[in-house]
């Protein structure tokens, strides 16, 4: 049944000691106007302190439709090669809550100016018009289902960290929110407000897609999505919990290809050292430039990509993110692969230590000052002397997860002229889109 509610969302946006922020018109405090102009809160003594007064929370309101307000020094890609921070304006209201001995800033919107955003976030809002709607639908199903979850599970969290004296498996999902919905960042959806720029095309994207989702089985579907499956799609279970999600299948990201059994190690190296056809495989300036955000075209080598790392920088490396001293590195040994060649266990072998590492990101954040691009990688070691190498060399595929759609392999589907419901029925098999609300 069609309802005529569209939710209000609550996104979280930055956290700090202090939060700096200007409000672009009048808003309403207490049910009183503040007027436009520059402001700061500050923690003192678990609450929050604005004008040199204190409060459990603040609350600010729009004193109309189209008031914004402006965040200071929003930190985005947070651990992420392209980390940095920049200033950005946001529709609705804010609100400053104490979380965990800081102040985090709340952003209360509705839901179609928070796609809108999304949009225009996680790509350039220049994308051809069968790509944004693809997206807008995805992005539109993956938040409905979070509000839906949230509040059927309320105040529950998934174990997220499995850890004995061999393993140490962590995956890192949505259910870490507590106190809003979402956040902003890649965590959940890139979010940055009406910072970057919109277009009339974004807007008749959201406008003629409003309200519509992907079910499966009566469900709205989790429709997750990263830049570059690298040629091959992931299963959920590989890099979140482990349960089934027949909607996020396995497959090759072309119209006909067949997939090896990249969970076998001869297999996974063949096909990573390739370069098989795929419509994430490509190199089109003009596709790329329009798809990825300024920061997004930092990175080149998505498809197929190359890390080396000497003995030191490696050690190193993996002492300070772990928090233990493996000693020199003996070995990098694969013990899991998913369905896309992706590593899901792998286990590091040390002159004082050995331990397992799981899932995905772990395993990228583990192996990288930021994030590795994926886990689909095999390992070389180089220049052996006394069993100890003196380099590895990495070799991977693909930027992200790889589960759902691939944003890259999308936008080829549309320049190569689908449309975006094929595109949907290409990355979310035997789905139906179903309208949520007017």
């Amino acid at each position: 049944m069609v309802s005529n509610t569209e939710p209000k969302i609550r996104v979280g946006i930055m956290s700090g000691l202090n939060i700096e922020f200007s409000l672009g018109d009048d808003y309403l405090l207490n049910g009183e106007v503040l007027k436009a102009g520059e402001y700061k809160v500050s923690l003192q003594n678990g609450e929050v302190e604005f004008l040199s007064r204190r409060y459990d929370s603040l609350l600010f309101l729009p004193s109309q439709p189209t008031s914004c307000f402006t965040l200071k020094n929003v930190t985005i890609g947070k651990e992420f090669h392209w980390e940095r921070e920049e200033n950005q304006v946001f529709r609705g209201g804010i609100q400053f809550i104490v979380e965990e001995d800081r102040i985090t800033a709340i952003n209360l919107i509705e839901a179609e100016l928070y796609l809108t955003s999304v949009i225009s976030s996680e790509m350039r809002s220049t994308s051809s018009m069968e790509l944004l709607k693809a997206h807008a639908v995805i992005s539109r199903s993956w938040l409905m289902a979070q509000l839906r979850e949230k509040k059927s599970e309320e105040n529950t969290l998934s174990e997220t960290l499995i850890e004995t004296t061999e393993k140490r498996i962590r995956w890192y999902d949505h259910h870490d929110h507590k106190n809003f919905d979402v956040c902003a960042d890649d965590h959940c959806q890139r979010y940055q407000g009406i910072t970057r720029e919109s277009t009339s095309t974004v807007a008749e994207a959201i406008r003629q897609t409003r309200g519509e989702v992907l079910m499966y089985d009566g469900e709205i579907c989790d429709a997750r999505f990263s830049k570059s499956c690298g040629g091959a799609t992931e299963l959920f279970e590989n890099c979140w919990e482990e349960r089934n999600v027949p909607y996020l299948e396995s497959f090759s990201d072309s119209k006909s290809g067949q997939l090896p059994d990249l969970t076998q190690e001869d297999e996974a190296e063949k096909w990573i050292l390739s370069q098989p056809d795929a419509f994430c495989a490509t190199t089109d300036k003009h596709v790329l430039s329009q798809v990825l955000n300024g920061y997004d075209q930092e990175t080149t080598d998505f498809y197929r990509w190359e890390v080396t790392y000497n003995q030191k920088e490696l050690s190193d490396l993996i002492r300070k993110k772990s928090g233990i001293d493996f000693g020199e590195i003996i070995d990098l040994i694969p013990v899991r692969r998913g369905t896309s060649g992706r590593l899901v266990e792998l286990k590091i072998v040390g002159s004082k230590t050995t331990l397992i590492i799981g899932k995905e990101l772990e395993i990228r954040k583990m192996l990288s000052e930021s994030h590795l691009y994926s886990s689909a990688f095999i390992i070389k070691k180089e220049g052996e002397e006394g069993g100890v190498p003196a380099r590895f060399r990495l070799y991977g595929a693909g930027w992200g997860h790889g589960v759902g759609l691939c944003q890259i392999g999308a936008a080829m589907m549309a320049e190569k002229g689908y449309g975006y419901k094929e595109i949907l029925e290409h990355y979310y098999r035997n789905t139906q889109l179903k309208k949520l609300y007017n």
